[in-house]
């Protein structure tokens, strides 16, 4: 089941990419994102709401919550950035450099969480890194 939801979420992100290179055109990109993440945060409170999960929040620890509002900030900074890149460059080359951050998630997964490389994963970043430089120069 997780693959059909890897997909999905793989087609979800092109579609994000297309739609918001068209719907920055000719507004600022921190807007734009702002709206984008708007539209987010109803969609994603409406279904907490609809589930009727929202009781658990109280259950949730100091650690949990202080790893989620870092991820949090990470995933705003990262969203400015890359409707910047998409607002003044092309999306197939923002896109490509964008999805290098899993040769960097890997890495830091291999630093931080002490995950096991094996060279198949090793073979994969390095196909990946190369893939990325050719599509962008």
């Amino acid at each position: 089941m997780w693959i059909l939801f890897a997909l999905l979420s793989a087609l979800f992100a092109a579609l994000t990419s297309i739609l918001a290179k068209v719907g920055i055109d000719g507004i600022n990109s921190n807007l734009a994102t702002a709206i984008r993440t708007l539209v987010i945060l109803v969609m994603t409170w409406g279904i907490v709401a609809f589930s009727g999960i929202q009781n658990q929040l109280a259950a949730i620890s100091a650690r949990n919550w202080w790893f989620l509002i870092a991820s949090g900030i990470a995933t705003g900074a990262s969203w400015l950035c890359y409707f910047k890149a998409l607002q003044i460059g092309e999306v197939s080359k923002v896109v490509t450099i964008d999805k290098f951050s899993l040769v960097l998630t890997i890495l830091l997964a291999f630093i931080l969480l002490h995950e096991t490389l094996s060279l198949k994963i090793i073979a994969g970043c390095l196909l990946i890194t190369a893939g990325t430089l050719l599509v962008i120069l």
